[in-house]
């Protein structure tokens, strides 16, 4: 369901006489994205507290980030690093309302490469064309960040990186081969998701 200061609610909810599964809604939140999210830094990383989370793309528009940030904020000592150009910060009201509201420490950076070896858990976004309605901002912001092997020098052994897909140009290939990449598991992670969201509407199983 959107945020009630973007817009309206999902509309089909006024009228719809079955459960509706929100899978994505604009620019706003994509609900079961992160439970596959949750998933996967749990299996990845075996907790879901005590980290430093980098978030790094589109933080603007991107729906992953802002379902993320609101789960994750319910989980203690969670620190957010948001790494984005300044045009594609997260919105003020996800800010004030959510990571402010519940205490979360977090700080805005335009360079992932000054904190990334912090990181337990990168998530990378791409760049959405879609959402611009001007194509020459897209064109010069499409690869501002390109997550490569080089960047990766620094970062944590165990760092887990995940990215809801598709892809673009924002993880180079090289690093599909990097351990730490988790985001190919990520898909599997939310297959398992999905099924059982489908479950539990038809009221099948515990």
């Amino acid at each position: 369901m959107r945020h009630p200061k973007e817009g309206a609610p999902v509309v089909a909810l006024e009228s719809s006489t079955v459960p509706i599964i929100n899978a994505g809604d604009g620019g706003h939140n994509h609900p079961t994205q992160t439970l596959t999210d949750l998933l996967t830094i749990k299996c990845e990383k075996g907790k879901l507290s005590d980290l430093t989370i980098g978030l790094c793309g589109d933080l603007k528009f991107g729906r992953t980030v802002h379902s993320l940030i609101t789960a994750m904020s319910r989980y203690k000592n969670i620190k957010f690093i948001l790494i984005s150009p300044h045009e594609l910060q997260v919105p003020d009201y996800i800010k004030k309302e959510i990571l402010d509201k519940n205490n979360i420490t977090w700080c805005e950076t335009q360079d992932i490469e000054e904190y990334i070896e912090q990181l337990d858990v990168l998530y990378m976004t791409r760049v959405q064309k879609e959402r611009f309605f001007n194509e020459a901002d897209y064109i010069r912001l499409k690869d501002y960040y390109i997550l490569n092997e080089e960047k990766l020098k620094k970062a944590k052994k165990d760092l887990a990186i995940l990215h809801p897909l598709p892809r673009v140009n924002e993880i180079a290939k090289e690093v599909d081969n990097d351990p730490r990449a988790c985001y190919f598991r990520q898909v599997e992670y939310g297959k398992y998701i999905r099924m059982a969201l489908i479950l539990k509407l038809l009221e099948i199983g515990g």
